[in-house]
């Protein structure tokens, strides 16, 4: 039998709540009724009326469209208005957290990953580059006015974006994962810092060297997991236990990043949107597709962590090779 939509409008907000408090306690206040009556609409004994449902969806943020069922090909996304964000470090990354807090929560999380151009998460380990990508992002991409007339400083990540990013990267790396890399990873990167580079938009010019040293540092430290299939901070040792990190390449190219989540309680995805933002659906249909997709993209593609060691060696020499070559372009420009 279908669940009814009361039934799954108490799914949703279980998911949401991740055992953080009982459903009795956290509706009763919302719908201002006891927490016995709100076990009896649990139960199905006692009708949702219109207003508690809107007053639910609203606080937990459900689409009431999405448990309608609109129908067949109809997906529901949602994800992070451009308007809400102020465009700094601080603003983005705690959305982020927030998302992987709740993953955290529940119950055997795993992700499985196909990376397009940057491993944002791996990229958190040096903050600069963080930093720059948003920069990039809301200057050019986006064309926000406050950063018309701006060219980018070398400055340090506030207090509160460190801390941020170090809090996500933990649970990142705390969190199994299985990703899909290809021979274009990071080319992108490397290409808006010589973008930036060439239409003099660092305030310091040799800022880019410094860039560009911090990718290779970033290489260097994916290959350094790969090695041990463990996920770890920079400047740290591999865990004995826990980290899991299967890395694969795919000879060809992945056409956008997808984030696809299982626990015990969902699944759900993640797919790049606009660059740097993102649109998240839990639909069954959609999320079964895309996992089909992307195990059938997983078979295509050679393991390269703890295994293959030749095949990893090329694979990380060849990305470093890549930007160094940026780097050099860059010294000899600097220098004539």
């Amino acid at each position: 039998m279908k669940p009814t939509i009361q039934s799954l409008i108490f799914q949703e907000i279980k998911l949401k709540l991740a055992n953080q408090d009982s459903i009795g306690n956290a509706l009763s206040e919302i719908l201002h009724i006891s927490p016995d009556a709100v076990y009896r609409r649990y139960r199905n004994e006692t009708p949702l009326i219109a207003t508690e449902i809107q007053k639910l969806c609203q606080h937990f943020d459900i689409s009431f469209d999405k448990l309608a069922d609109v129908g067949k090909g109809k997906v529901m996304f949602d994800y992070p208005p451009l308007n809400t964000y102020d465009f700094s470090l601080e603003s983005y990354l705690e959305g982020i957290l927030e998302r992987f807090v709740h993953l955290k929560n529940q119950t055997n999380p795993s992700m499985l990953l196909a990376i397009n151009n940057v491993q944002f998460f791996q990229l958190l380990n040096f903050p600069q580059l963080v930093r720059f990508r948003l920069y990039f992002w809301a200057k050019t991409h986006l064309q926000i006015k406050d950063y018309a007339t701006e060219k980018f400083k070398h400055e340090k990540t506030s207090d509160k974006a460190f801390e941020l990013g170090r809090d996500i990267l933990q649970l990142y790396n705390q969190i199994p994962s299985t990703e899909i890399f290809d021979p274009e990873l990071m080319r992108g990167f490397m290409r808006q810092i010589w973008y930036y580079y060439k239409a003099h938009l660092f305030d310091d010019p040799s800022y880019a060297l410094f860039l560009c040293d911090r990718a290779l540092l970033m290489v260097q430290h994916l290959h350094d997991q790969a090695s041990v299939g463990k996920k770890f901070v920079y400047g740290t040792k591999a865990p004995a236990e826990g980290n899991m990190f299967n890395i694969y390449v795919n000879e060809t190219i992945n056409a956008e990043t997808t984030f696809l989540y299982e626990t015990n309680e969902a699944k759900g995805l993640f797919i790049s949107h606009n660059i740097m933002n993102y649109l998240h659906t839990s639909d069954e249909v959609y999320v079964s597709d895309t996992k089909k997709i992307l195990d059938k993209q997983l078979a295509n593609s050679s393991l390269i962590s703890v295994v293959n060691e030749k095949e990893r060696n090329s694979y990380f020499f060849d990305l470093e090779k890549m930007i160094r070559s940026f780097r050099a372009r860059i010294e000899v420009d600097i220098n004539f």
